[in-house]
C-alpha cells in the first residue's frame, strides 16, 4: 500500500539523475534513499529502479508509477490551492531557478517578501550560472532568465527591459583613449564572459538610424564569472560588455563610464519562463506579480545610463 508521502518521495527519485542527487533534493543520505526505495519495492512486490552503474533508470513499473504519482500529487496540490483560495491565502511549494548574480541581488529579496506575506508557501530558490540548463534536471515553477533565449517552447513573461552596455574605468579611458565608433574597439583591450556556447567575441551594434554592424573583438581577458569580469574593468583592465542591472550603480557613481553611448547592443531582457505544470497556480501568479511590480521602476537604473 502506498500513501501520498511515498508518492512524493518516489516523484523526487524519478526526477533525479541519480540516487545521490535524489538524496540531496530530499536532504537525506544516499543510504536512506536506497533503504526507503527498497522498502517501497518490497511492499508492492515490484522493482521500480534498475540497479546498476550510471544514471538512474526506471523500470516499466517505475515509469508508470512516476507518471501516475505526478497526476495524483498535482490533484492534491490543486485541492489544497482551492481550499486556501477560499481562505484568501496562498500555499504550496514554489521552486524558482535564477542566475547567480541577478538572483542573489534582485530575485531573492522579492521572494522573501512573498513568503513574509504568504507564510504557507514553501520556497526553494536555485541559483545557477546556466539557469536554462537546470530545466531538465529540476522540478521548477518559475525560471528567471537574463538575455536572449535561442529557442524555448515554454511560456515566457517579460519582467523588465535590460540593456547591455559597454563600459570601462575612467583610468583606462584616460590611458587608452575613448572609442568614438565600434570599429575603434580593435585598438582597445576588451574582456568577455564565456558562457554556454555563445560567440562572445562578436559584438553587434545598431546606431540611432537603425544601421547595424558587427565587430569581432580579440579578448585580452575572459572569465566564466560576470562579477570577475566587472571587477577587472574596475581594476582598469579594459572595456567590457555588461548588463545595465549589473553596472548602473558603478556608472552612476563614476567608477565606470559608459562607452559608445550612441550605439546600442542587443537587449538582454529579464524574462520569466513558466512551467506548464503550475503556470496557473495562485502562488505562481502571485510571484509573477511581485516580480513585475518590483522591476517596473528598474530599481538598478542609474541616472547616468539614460532611458530606454
Amino acid at each position: 500500500m502506498l500513501d501520498a508521502k511515498d508518492l512524493r518521495f518516489f516523484s523526487v527519485v524519478a526526477a533525479s539523475p541519480s540516487l545521490a542527487a535524489a538524496a540531496r533534493a530530499l536532504d537525506v543520505t544516499p543510504p536512506a534513499v536506497s533503504q526507503r526505495l527498497a522498502q517501497m519495492e518490497a511492499r508492492i512486490g515490484l522493482h521500480l529502479v534498475e540497479r546498476g552503474r550510471g544514471s538512474l533508470t526506471l523500470t516499466a513499473a517505475g515509469d508508470a508509477l512516476a507518471q501516475r504519482a505526478k497526476r495524483v500529487l498535482d490533484e492534491i496540490e490543486a485541492i489544497n490551492e482551492e481550499i486556501f483560495a477560499h481562505r484568501n491565502r496562498i500555499s504550496g511549494p514554489l521552486h524558482v531557478i535564477a542566475p547567480f548574480g541577478f538572483g542573489r541581488v534582485h530575485v531573492a529579496p522579492v521572494l522573501s517578501k512573498l513568503v513574509q506575506d504568504q507564510p504557507d508557501v514553501s520556497l526553494n530558490l536555485i541559483l545557477s550560472d546556466a539557469p536554462y540548463r537546470e530545466i531538465a534536471s529540476s522540478s521548477w515553477d518559475l525560471l528567471i532568465h537574463v538575455g536572449r533565449l535561442r529557442d524555448s517552447s515554454h511560456i515566457q513573461r517579460k519582467l523588465a527591459t535590460n540593456r547591455r552596455l559597454l563600459c570601462a574605468s575612467p583610468a583606462y579611458l584616460e590611458k587608452w583613449g575613448t572609442p568614438a565608433h565600434p570599429k575603434d574597439l580593435s585598438a582597445h583591450r576588451c574582456g568577455v564572459i564565456r558562457e554556454d556556447l555563445a560567440d562572445v567575441t562578436m559584438w553587434n551594434f545598431s546606431d540611432a538610424g537603425g544601421s547595424e554592424q558587427s565587430i569581432r573583438i580579440r579578448p585580452n581577458f575572459a572569465s566564466n564569472d560576470g562579477e570577475v569580469v566587472k571587477s577587472w574593468a574596475l581594476d582598469h583592465l579594459g572595456i567590457v560588455q555588461r548588463s545595465e542591472w549589473n553596472v548602473a550603480r558603478e556608472i552612476a557613481n563614476g567608477q565606470l563610464v559608459q562607452v559608445l553611448p550612441d550605439f546600442r547592443l542587443p537587449n538582454a531582457d529579464i524574462v520569466a519562463l513558466l512551467s506548464p505544470r503550475t503556470l496557473r497556480t495562485a502562488r505562481v501568479d502571485h510571484a509573477l506579480k511581485l516580480l513585475v511590480d518590483a522591476y517596473a521602476s528598474k530599481p538598478w537604473s542609474g541616472a547616468a545610463v539614460g532611458e530606454d
